[in-house]
């Protein structure tokens, strides 16, 4: 591998969400974290090079992002990595993904009227729907022995009296990455009860071997009303950076969201050092992709022969992209608060209950980390089961 992931990083005193507030999200301080969807790698050297020389100049000013360096690079990228084609009159800057979402999501229905999602998904994705007072529909995703799938009866049944799908590609918390004959399905329906479709594809990048991520906007020719949303800082680690970027194809709806950012909320200047990042990021590190897929695939590898040797009643299939593990727990004989109660104070150790996604008794581990790590919480992972067992003699 050119870049080492085995590289201990002490991420703690730098305000790091995951590691120095940890007690935020667990009551608890000084836990080994498996939380918040980051990950513990340093970016790509040809990134941290140019950031250095962005610095070095000292001068830091109100910076431009429409221009073709910016919008080429991500152009580029879609045509290297997924052989799709993206106008760069399509691609415009925003400061997150989920800034975009909400953004799009007032665009594109009224207060009352009803967004769906799939069931468990990215809690954001339930926030955002209802903090702009907007009907979340839940779709339910179904688990086949490790294979999530959602019921096109369901869906089309659930779809035809909602305004938005807002879709999650790949899967979060799951791991699927949608197929080519899941998307055609999606697409149809929510073409025929002209329901029009945000896309987050912020994992896109980390997609396993015998899977292919289709982008949405491949579907332009048979759907016009698709929007997606994405960034480069979860493969790349730089969230901290700020900045991500819509690609959205109606002329209309990219003007109003410009003028959205522009003279509404006031987000004049793009972060400079969020767009350099994604700038070099996409035209100079593929080889920290293909490096990053291996390694988190072989910590997968890892969690899954730990949990087939160890437990009979937790059941964990490899996902088919991001570097998320959604650990099934529901055979145990504990609940989930009792889960978390051994995880957080005999394990010493935070992974997010599956209850926080929609998902009950499921558990979601962040596997963008060293072997090393994922070695130690694994081994704590299973002294709190070993403490649950044996204080129920089971």
């Amino acid at each position: 591998m050119k870049h080492n992931f085995d590289e201990e990083n002490n991420r703690l005193n730098t305000y790091c969400t995951q590691w120095d507030y940890i007690q935020d999200r667990f009551n608890k301080k000084d836990l080994i974290p498996f939380s918040i969807s980051d990950t513990d790698f340093k970016v790509p050297l040809p990134v941290y090079q140019k950031l250095n020389k962005v610095l070095e100049h000292q001068i830091y000013g109100y910076s431009r992002w429409n221009h073709d360096d910016f919008k080429g690079a991500i152009a580029n990228h879609y045509i290297k990595k997924f052989n799709c084609d993206v106008n760069l009159d399509w691609i415009l800057y925003s400061p997150s993904v989920m800034y975009s979402v909400a953004v799009l999501i007032r665009m594109l229905c009224k207060e009352g009227e009803k967004i769906a999602t799939f069931n468990p998904m990215y809690d954001a994705f339930f926030n955002v729907i209802e903090e702009n007072k907007r009907t979340l529909v839940k779709i339910q995703l179904y688990n086949d022995n490790g294979n999530f799938y959602f019921s096109i009866d369901e869906f089309e049944n659930k779809i035809k009296t909602c305004k938005v799908l807002l879709l999650c590609s790949p899967h979060n918390p799951t791991g699927r990455v949608w197929k080519e004959n899941e998307l055609s399905i999606i697409i149809n329906l929510c073409k025929k009860y002209n329901v029009k479709i945000i896309s987050d594809e912020i994992h896109s990048d980390i997609v396993f071997k015998g899977n292919k991520h289709t982008p949405i906007i491949s579907y332009l020719n048979e759907y016009n009303d698709i929007y997606l949303v994405s960034s480069g800082s979860k493969t790349f680690n730089y969230p901290g950076l700020i900045g991500s970027y819509a690609i959205i194809p109606d002329k209309k709806i990219y003007e109003q969201f410009i003028k959205q950012t522009r003279s509404k909320d006031f987000l004049n200047s793009v972060s400079i050092l969020g767009m350099y990042a994604t700038m070099i990021s996409y035209n100079e590190c593929d080889y920290y992709v293909k490096d990053l897929i291996e390694y988190v695939d072989k910590n997968m590898e890892y969690v899954k022969n730990f949990i087939e040797e160890n437990f009979k009643d937790i059941v964990f299939t490899k996902p088919e992209g991001t570097y998320l593990a959604w650990i099934d727990c529901r055979k145990v004989p504990f609940s989930s608060d009792e889960i978390q109660e051994a995880l957080v104070n005999v394990g010493g150790i935070g992974i997010m209950k599956g209850e926080v996604y929609g998902g009950e008794k499921y558990l979601r581990l962040n596997c963008g980390c060293t072997l090393s790590k994922l070695k130690i919480g694994m081994e704590r992972f299973k002294k709190s089961f070993d403490y649950l067992y044996n204080l129920n003699k089971l």
